[in-house]
């Protein structure tokens, strides 16, 4: 036990904190609760006032300093254009000139009106680049103008290229065919010297054209070797002439190959010109205009950097001055709120216990209080009121009831959409062997089309051979053609034999495959026409395929039954049993199982399958690969197909590594209908057997 003094100290404190406390709630409860609540949204929206003047006085700051630096951001496009049209206007007058074209010329021309478009209204209009337009603008168009001299200048090449280089080699085409022409035989002691001027013009023309196109500096010296080739074997020719009309024609081809050798001096000057210009005209004020923009960029920098350190400091201050007021307003809200819940509380405790004995469903007995008329009392009959509404739950239940139903209608119609998505994936395997089928078949027809092509040029130099005034067609050149004509045939039958073969057998599984219809059809047969529409897929997987059924094996079933069967199989162990392209073997047999059935065994060596799949492999929906796409349904279906439809039985066999065997006992004729083949989505498996052995 205490001592008496110790009870006596802590009982006169214990009762001046009750009694304070009760004189705070007495003067609180004088004061409606609507007010005291009040006060503290006046509290809050003082609060708002105060951060909301902050925070405009900093938002006014904030926003010149953001449309400063939007401004520049502007302008950096503005310079990024500019820049970005100079440089390709700079490319397309390098184009034009090595290859020059009306087109080129009209996008070079749309693109300076461009560039000056934009100088004009965006570079001069911008608050940023206003004071600096005029010289980036004069440098601009100083290098705008510079492609119409550079222009005349290729005009006057061409016309150079044209009359002074390729001129007098026409002409002296024309005096070697009339030289050889006044050369009675091939034994003339001129001959040796006139073949070496020709191989000499030949090349010669060679290297003028290459120079032309591509100003390489051994082209031209190839040119002017050859040109004095040329002109040392003139004299030498004219000592062997032994008539006039060759020493005639030599005078002239002399007059011409000096007049070809000018010419070529004179392009090779002004090439040098154009390469002087476009270096010192086009790229020098490219490149100024490049250093204008860069100088600009650097400006529009510092003037960026220096509006986001604005930004940034005044964004410190608003936040460093929010906090600081919400710390003080937080710390008097708190404290009004801890007073305001204190002359709450104590009121509210007899409303408390009539609420805990509603939550323990004593709905019969009456909250006290509601005879009040301040807000207490109102807070009194609002807890009736909830007591009435805990009364009305049980008219709730029976509206849940009525909402059980509707859900029972609603998974019908999910049930409906099952048996749309399994016919849905029942069709999709005839999609992949459309696109399968279609790519096997353009290989061949592809290899025909080329070997035609081939054959074609190859008739048309045949023709060109038999019309040439130079000389009869020789033996071996048509023995050539007919060995050419006759391999180019071989491979045209050989790959046109191919795609029908395949057009053939992919018509005939098409039409199985989307007519559910009756008929007797040889097991061998459509087993290598499903083979054949599979072959696309087998082509992209490394496995190998064994094929085992017997001749001889009618069937009065269903063949695209049998071919959905099979595929579906075939695609389940591409993808479960060799998934990520793991190599292997998937065998198919086929064996008469007494008088009236078969048993057909699908079997791989893959990865096989855990009893927990097992078990479930046929259920529908049920698949490992569910985040990649898959839909569960493809065993099903099989499952479908062989116990309703064909009316057999199904079995599976399977060790994790050891692959996994799909044992099918089929009845040679079929016991189901039609109608059976698509299923409700619900079938029942009684029979349905599966082993791990």
């Amino acid at each position: 036990m205490e001592p008496a003094e110790t009870r006596s100290s802590v009982g006169p404190s214990v009762s001046l904190i009750a009694s304070g406390r009760a004189r705070v709630v007495r003067v609180l409860r004088a004061v409606p609760i609507r007010w005291r609540i009040l006060s503290i949204a006046a509290l809050n929206s003082a609060v708002v006032i105060v951060l909301a003047a902050l925070i405009w006085n900093g938002a006014k700051v904030l926003g010149t300093a953001w449309d400063d630096v939007r401004q520049v951001r502007e302008s950096d496009k503005v310079l990024a254009l500019l820049e970005s049209e100079t440089s390709r206007l700079q490319n397309l007058i390098h184009r034009y000139i090595n290859q020059p074209s009306p087109e080129l010329f009209a996008e070079i021309l749309l693109l300076r009106e461009a560039v000056l478009g934009t100088l004009t209204t965006r570079a001069s209009t911008d608050p940023m680049l206003s004071g600096s337009a005029e010289e980036l603008e004069r440098v601009t168009v100083r290098f705008l103008d510079g492609f119409g001299e550079l222009r005349s200048l290729q005009a006057t090449i061409a016309k150079t290229y044209d009359e002074e280089v390729l001129g007098p080699a026409r002409d002296i085409a024309g005096l070697y065919s009339v030289i050889e022409g006044a050369t009675g035989h091939r034994d003339a002691q001129i001959w040796p010297s006139l073949g070496k001027s020709r191989e000499a013009f030949t090349a010669m023309l060679v290297a003028a054209n290459s120079y032309y196109l591509s100003l390489a500096p051994a082209s031209a010296e190839d040119a002017r070797r050859n040109t004095e080739t040329i002109e040392k074997t003139i004299p030498v020719m004219s000592e062997l002439a032994d008539n006039d009309l060759q020493r005639l024609a030599l005078q002239r081809l002399s007059a011409r190959t000096a007049a070809l050798r000018e010419g070529f001096s004179k392009l090779t000057g002004q090439l040098t010109n154009r390469t002087e210009l476009l270096r010192n005209t086009i790229d020098a004020s490219q490149a100024e205009t490049i250093a204008a923009i860069d100088g600009l960029s650097v400006k529009m920098r510092q003037h960026e950097q220096k509006a986001q350190a604005t930004f940034d400091r005044t964004l410190s201050d608003i936040s460093r001055r929010v906090l600081s007021i919400a710390v003080i307003f937080l710390g008097i809200i708190l404290s009004a709120g801890v007073l305001i819940a204190l002359s709450i509380r104590l009121p509210l405790q007899q409303i408390m216990a009539s609420m805990r004995a509603i939550t323990i469903g004593d709905y019969d007995r009456k909250v006290q209080g509601t005879e009040a008329r301040d807000e207490v009392g109102s807070m009194a009959r609002a807890v009736e009121i909830f007591r009435q509404n805990a009364i009305a739950k049980r008219k709730t239940e029976d509206e849940l009831r009525n909402a059980k139903e509707k859900a029972e209608s609603a998974l019908l119609e999910l049930n409906a959409a099952q048996r749309n998505l399994i016919d849905a994936e029942r069709l999709a395997a005839l999609g992949g062997l459309v696109a399968g089928v279609a790519h096997e078949v353009n290989n061949p027809i592809g290899i025909s089309l080329t070997v035609a092509s081939s054959f074609a040029r190859r008739a048309e130099m045949f023709e060109a051979m038999l019309k040439s005034p130079e000389g009869g067609l020789r033996r071996s050149q048509l023995e050539e053609f007919v060995r050419s004509s006759r391999d180019a045939s071989e491979q045209l039958v050989a790959n046109l034999q191919r795609a029908g073969e395949l057009i053939q057998s992919f018509k005939q599984v098409a039409v199985d495959r989307s007519h559910a219809e009756r008929r007797t059809f040889m097991l061998g047969e459509a087993t290598d026409q499903i083979i054949t529409s599979l072959k696309p897929v087998l082509k992209r997987a490394a496995i190998t395929l064994a094929v085992d059924v017997p001749e001889g094996l009618p069937i009065d079933g269903y063949p695209g039954s049998y071919g959905q069967i099979l595929t579906n199989l075939f695609l389940n162990a591409v993808n479960h049993a060799f998934a990520d392209g793991r190599a292997g073997t998937i065998s198919i047999t086929a064996r008469p199982r007494g008088a009236d059935d078969i048993e057909i065994i699908f079997a791989d060596n893959g990865a096989g399958m855990t009893p927990d799949v097992q078990r479930q492999a046929f259920d529908p929906f049920f698949t490992t690969r569910r985040n990649e796409g898959g839909t569960g349904l493809g065993l099903h279906i099989v499952y479908n197909l062989v116990t309703q439809q064909l009316g057999g039985r199904m079995m599976l066999e399977s060790r994790v590594g050891q692959g996994t065997t799909f044992r099918i006992t089929m009845p040679r004729v079929a016991k189901g209908g039609a109608e059976t083949a698509i299923g409700d989505g619900t079938t029942q498996w009684p029979n349905r057997t599966m082993s791990s052995t």
